[in-house]
């Protein structure tokens, strides 16, 4: 397994692999933070391009100057698509930034967010406060260290809004057995009528397609309505791939005027990215990436578990 690196030869610089034969690298001011959990890897990097960016095993999670296109690409459709989510739950999302953009729906009364490694969490909390803005101290958030399955199933709470933000399914990392369809149907069994869920699904770029397109599947496999998009997310280096799965709304009938209603209807004023004529293109993909979602023939399972470099 390949994964990113302090270029020793360079101590200014960052690199990281994308693929085994690609990588970029990025010019670091400062290493702000290294040590290892019990889980993985953790480094806080301040970085000359993207500003301050965590790096979980080598991978970028998120970086200060772009992480509002990440987080809100994958948190908002969902919540607008859905006409009136009040409760929320989050797989991951450590940073606490995908907690944050739940919050700005006033519409929400409770959230409930797991993520596994809580000295990451707490991590994120000390060093990286642009990305969570205090979304932890909210008193609609519940916070629970554990496994998100785990969770899910000593938990029958269900949920309006589901959001997956876990870190790249890595082999031997903490996050592989939630890329399955056992794990979507759970998911799917913990959503109300009506729901809505959305997943950040890897890289969606000619030559790395192979994990969007299997979790495309996957979900296909489990939910009546599956809708794939994307955003390019500049510290990732890559297009990125997200799946909006839904057990009765359709993104792609909310036309941009109502998407902007009800952003602000809501409260939501502090938006960078996502508006009403954003939502409409996240959803138009490129005829090669619609042709590898229709090819595309593999479900991921326990059995054959989906691992990216």
């Amino acid at each position: 397994m390949v994964t990113g690196k302090m270029d020793e030869a360079n101590p200014g610089w960052f690199q990281e692999y994308i693929t085994p034969d690609l990588y970029h690298m990025l010019a670091i001011q400062r290493r702000v933070y290294s040590s290892r959990t019990r889980f993985q890897a953790v480094e806080i990097l301040d970085t000359v391009p993207f500003g301050r960016c965590l790096i979980l095993d080598g991978k970028t999670q998120s970086a200060e100057a772009d992480e509002f296109i990440y987080h809100e690409a994958l948190v908002q459709p969902a919540m607008v698509t859905h006409p009136n989510p009040t409760t929320v739950f989050i797989a991951g999302g450590g940073e606490g930034a995908t907690l944050r953009e739940a919050l700005s729906h006033n519409t929400v009364k409770r959230v409930v967010m797991v993520d596994l490694d809580r000295e990451v969490v707490e991590i994120c909390r000390r060093f990286l406060p642009n990305h969570h803005r205090g979304a932890f101290e909210d008193p609609r958030v519940e916070l629970h260290h554990s496994d998100a399955g785990a969770f899910l199933k000593a938990n029958p709470d269900t949920y309006d809004v589901m959001l997956v933000d876990l870190p790249d399914p890595m082999e031997g990392g903490p996050a592989a057995s939630l890329y399955t369809q056992s794990f979507y149907r759970l998911l799917r069994q913990r959503l109300n009528p009506g729901g809505v869920m959305a997943v950040q699904s890897e890289p969606c770029m000619a030559g790395n397609l192979e994990a969007f397109t299997a979790i495309n599947t996957t979900l296909q496999s489990v939910f009546p309505g599956v809708f794939p998009y994307h955003a390019m997310v500049p510290s990732f280096s890559s297009d990125w791939g997200f799946n909006l799965a839904s057990l009765g709304p359709n993104p792609l009938e909310l036309e941009p005027k109502e998407v902007d209603r009800r952003l602000a209807a809501r409260g939501c004023s502090s938006l960078g990215f996502y508006d009403g004529e954003t939502h409409r293109g996240l959803f138009i993909l490129p005829r090669h990436i619609r042709k590898a979602l229709t090819e595309e023939t593999r479900v991921i399972t326990e059995d054959s578990p989906l691992v990216v470099f």
